[in-house]
């Protein structure tokens, strides 16, 4: 485990060629994803949704999907579909229950909290959803790339894929599920690219 916060985050890049002898096991993984979703989310919902591809059955089918990643998704240890729960306010009442059962709520918050937020959440329309898991799920990607570099392995981000027949192959509702993005993860067999960032002053306004 690295926890140096500093070489995480300046030491993170794209890796896209991984050692596909190296493989991460279930026990790991689910600590690893544990620790990203600890990233927050709106009302605490918790909308993201993983699917861990690893087996190479499921790979195979992803390959045709994931048009020029397809180097990760055949190197990687696994590949993490990221979804957001557009009817994730179904989980509402069990996070805020655990909430009170943990002592980090009380009663009546949990009640005036729940009536408030199940409704609105019931009544949003589809776009403003998609918006709000879109956003939450991404939290919890950005948050799982540095957690993952924690425990000593490397990732990419990857955006460009076939969004339905992906939700599809995997088996998901894609009346519900929306996909935000693929994340590959293994242990590196490239150095990634260096990159550079313009001066914070080129993206920033002081009033």
């Amino acid at each position: 485990m690295n926890a140096n916060l500093n070489d995480i985050i300046k030491g993170r890049k794209s890796v896209r060629a991984y050692d596909p002898t190296v493989k991460i096991s279930k026990e790991e993984m689910t600590e690893i994803l544990s620790e990203a979703t600890l990233a927050p989310s709106s009302v605490n919902m918790q909308p993201w949704r993983f699917v861990v591809a690893e087996s190479d059955e499921v790979k195979a089918q992803m390959q045709p999907l994931v048009r020029f990643n397809t180097r990760q998704n055949e190197t990687a240890a696994a590949m993490i579909v990221i979804f957001g729960d557009l009817e994730c306010y179904e989980y509402g009442e069990e996070i805020y229950e655990t909430a009170v059962a943990e002592g980090k709520m009380s009663e009546e918050v949990k009640e005036q909290q729940l009536a408030t937020i199940l409704p609105l959440y019931q009544q949003l329309p589809k776009e403003q959803m998609n918006d709000i898991v879109k956003i939450d799920a991404s939290l919890a990607a950005m948050q799982l790339m540095l957690v993952a570099r924690a425990h000593g392995y490397e990732t990419n981000p990857i955006g460009g894929f076939e969004a339905k027949e992906l939700t599809e192959v995997l088996g998901l509702d894609p009346e519900r599920y929306v996909p935000v993005m693929i994340v590959s993860i293994g242990k590196a067999a490239e150095t990634g690219y260096n990159s550079i960032r313009l001066p914070i002053e080129t993206f920033t306004t002081w009033k």
